[in-house]
């Protein structure tokens, strides 16, 4: 179990090819490559992250993934073809970085009702993604987030039993922002869990950086150890949360030090 950074941290702030000289400033060993746009998808953005990166190990691939994900579960052939194009393209961008996880979104709850899920349906094109990334050595990580899909624990729990190989990736400010204990996500995911994304919070639920609001991260890194995890424990901020890198780096110290 490692403290890293996600670049996402730093969106809006440092382009993802200046993020690497940030994190080796701040003596971060460990990362996360937030890919936010099209052109980003692209081979020819992936080598030159690569030629950036020096001894910083990349350790998984993140999308602004409504910008396709979704469409991966579409039954229409031809848009499932095209989001499959874009998916792809993100993945042999990990090949070429070394990341071998890729934190997952899937479809979007988008509107205000009762949502029936066809679990066969989902389970067999899940596994069909899972084939897909690990063609290209990689294993997606579905992620919990309020506003999708998989809102709530038991969601996962009826996927990973019909895909058995899947990953997942705890965010604990979505557990947060679903109002659901983080522990009861980590009860279903266990040892699945491939990455972990940071952020802390207020007592009213606003957004700040790790150590300096009300989570318990070292509780979290024991329910973490207790469940079988050994996974990279990764700060990913908006950039709204903080007015200085030297905070971000304090953050990260913080963390490190608890582990």
């Amino acid at each position: 179990m490692r403290a890293g950074i996600s670049s996402a941290t730093f969106f809006n702030k440092l382009v993802n090819e200046d993020v690497f000289d940030e994190l080796r400033r701040m003596n971060c060993g460990v990362c996360e490559v937030f890919l936010s746009t099209y052109s980003e998808y692209e081979e020819s953005f992936a080598e030159l992250l690569a030629s950036r990166r020096g001894g910083i190990e990349v350790h998984s691939i993140h999308t602004l993934n409504t910008q396709f994900e979704p469409e991966l579960f579409n039954r229409n052939p031809r848009t499932f073809a095209d989001a499959r194009a874009l998916f792809e393209k993100v993945l042999g961008s990990a090949r070429i970085l070394g990341a071998k996880y890729y934190p997952f979104h899937g479809p979007s709850r988008l509107k205000k009702r009762e949502y029936r899920f066809d679990y066969a349906f989902l389970g067999e094109r899940m596994q069909t993604l899972c084939g897909i990334a690990a063609e290209f050595g990689v294993e997606i990580c579905y992620e919990n987030v309020h506003w999708t899909y998989f809102s709530e624990p038991s969601y996962f729990a009826e996927l990973h039993a019909r895909v058995p190989g899947l990953g997942s990736c705890l965010d604990i400010k979505q557990a947060m922002q679903s109002g659901i204990d983080y522990r009861k996500f980590v009860g279903v995911m266990g040892d699945s869990i491939r990455t972990v994304h940071l952020c802390d919070y207020d007592e009213n639920g606003k957004l700040t950086l790790p150590g300096r609001g009300v989570f318990d991260f070292r509780e979290l890194i024991s329910v973490l150890r207790d469940a079988g995890v050994d996974a990279p424990l990764l700060l990913e901020l908006y950039s709204s949360d903080y007015d200085s890198f030297d905070e971000v780096r304090e953050s990260f110290e913080y963390i490190k030090s608890l582990l």
